[in-house]
């Protein structure tokens, strides 16, 4: 029986709306906390997120039969938690268990030993959708929107840029691609003879290490600082042999893995585990095959590899080559994500833009957030959202649109980009820098999360804990300037005694 929240409260318990910060401290977990426990206390707010998360979250599973499990505000509040501070599930594990703000937001008082589990925290997290993540963080916009009290008319002015979300990959070349790949074939392979009882792979480790020693004489191979063109063409045939001896022992074992495989398969898979097992095999066999054929064809045969063959990790295949032409950052390895910012510093949407450039989504992106904000009626941009279909499709549906063109502009178009609202909307653009960097240090420096869906998910969740920061260090800043106002009046200080 999963619960939204248990109502009956344990010996011990503090009510979420009681929990007290320190005022004083400069730290990020009590003003995300203190977001979180805004969101409790608004109770309408409160209301249509526990509905929604109880409708959308395992729906067909009955929420009132079976063993319990971890309640879903608590869930919410682990994941807001663990992207805003930017950490991983071991810092997460110990706070929820040991940090005693924490454990009163969840709703633990000072006698309760409930303890979490690592895996519990993984699976749990994990239940959530970038849908559902998308549904909550339109409630939370709009009681951001409510709680500066801006009036249900006033017209919303986004800012919209993207930026690169990076993947917890290392730097790719072909050799070192083919290296992971084999590694993991003959890993996992020997890990399922062990569990059959089978010989054949007994010197696995040794494998590896077999591997690894030919990838290493093929990288340095690589590395040549001859001067001669003799030289230069001794060492080219030396490099060629190498990458050519590190091929064939690869397709050796790959075809042993192959045969193992086949083995297993007539013999009948016992289990789910054999069947996973065997899918993971298969699929690092591809990586494998794929990475020994474009070695020899560009080492071997000179040929170029185009850029759309190539795969730059063979743990998160959805990995993009970026190069966005920053100072300093000649290439990013991840996916890059788009944000749409209005003048309030919230987010109203995002898009994961796997394969697309920014000139692509510049139409969806004001789309769908007008589908869930109507009152958008201005935006700006980059000159990289600029496209004419754009200029012509984005001006039908803005009342204001500041997206500049690029090259020389013509007469109309510089009378356009000269206008007062559209001069203040660029110089306003740049905010939205402020926004990115946010982001990148609460959470979307780097994904740690695996997969294209799991890649999604870390977004969405790091769309909704910004929000809810941002909601928090509103309210917090208000009570700071009660708190010093009370003050005041308590003890006027000695100015107000010389003046008296």
């Amino acid at each position: 029986m999963r619960v939204v929240q248990n109502p009956q409260r344990q010996i011990g318990e503090i009510d979420i709306a009681k929990i007290e910060f320190d005022l004083k401290s400069r730290d990020d977990i009590p003003k995300i906390l203190r977001g979180l426990q805004h969101v409790y206390m608004d109770v309408a707010l409160r209301t249509q997120i526990f509905e929604l998360l109880e409708a959308e979250i395992a729906p067909k599973v009955s929420k009132r039969n079976g063993r319990p499990g971890m309640e879903l505000w608590k869930i919410f509040v682990c994941g807001v938690v663990r992207l805003d501070l930017n950490e991983d599930y071991d810092r997460l594990h110990e706070l929820v268990n040991k940090h005693i703000d924490m454990r009163q937001m969840l709703g633990h008082g000072a006698f309760a030993d409930v303890y979490y589990h690592h895996q519990t925290l993984i699976d749990n997290v994990s239940l959530f959708t970038p849908e559902l993540l998308d549904k909550v963080n339109q409630l939370i916009v709009k009681s951001g929107h409510i709680l500066l009290k801006k009036k249900g008319s006033e017209a919303l002015r986004g800012r919209c840029d993207s930026f690169v979300v990076e993947t917890r990959v290392h730097y790719p070349t072909d050799i070192n691609l083919l290296y992971d790949a084999m590694r993991k074939v003959i890993t996992l392979t020997a890990q399922w003879c062990d569990r059959q009882g089978v010989s054949h792979w007994r010197q696995g480790a040794y494998n590896v290490r077999h591997i690894k020693r030919l990838m290493r004489m093929a990288q340095n191979r690589k590395r040549s600082r001859a001067m001669s063109e003799p030289q230069r063409a001794r060492n080219a045939q030396r490099m060629v042999k190498a990458h050519e001896e590190y091929l064939a022992v690869a397709e050796r074992y790959l075809n042993q893995a192959g045969q193992t495989l086949a083995l297993f398969s007539r013999r009948g898979l016992s289990g789910e585990l054999d069947v996973l097992a065997k899918v993971q095999i298969e699929g690092f066999m591809q990586h494998a095959s794929r990475q020994i054929d474009q070695i020899r064809r560009r080492v071997v045969q000179g040929e170029v590899i185009a850029h759309e063959e190539k795969v730059f990790s063979v743990f998160e295949p959805h990995t993009e080559w970026i190069s966005k032409g920053k100072a300093g950052v000649p290439v990013e390895l991840g996916v890059k994500v788009c944000i749409l910012e209005d003048q309030h510093q919230f987010i109203l949407h995002h898009q994961v833009m796997q394969k697309q450039t920014d000139d692509q989504v510049a139409v969806s992106m004001v789309k769908e957030a007008q589908a869930r904000f109507p009152r958008l009626q201005a935006c700006s941009f980059d000159k990289g959202f600029h496209s004419p279909e754009n200029q012509i499709a984005l001006s039908e549906q803005l009342v204001l649109l500041a997206l500049p063109r690029k090259g020389k502009l013509s007469q109309p178009a510089q009378a356009v980009e000269q206008a007062d609202a559209f001069v203040k909307a660029r110089r306003a653009h740049s905010a939205v820098e402020s926004a990115i960097n946010a982001l990148e240090v609460h959470g979307l420096d780097r994904c740690l999360d695996h997969g294209s869906d799991g890649f999604k998910r870390y977004v969405a969740w790091a769309i909704v804990a910004r929000n809810i920061h941002r909601i928090g260090a509103i309210v917090w800043q208000r009570e700071q300037k009660r708190n010093r106002t009370s003050r005041q009046y308590i003890d006027p200080g000695p100015l107000y005694q010389r003046a008296a």
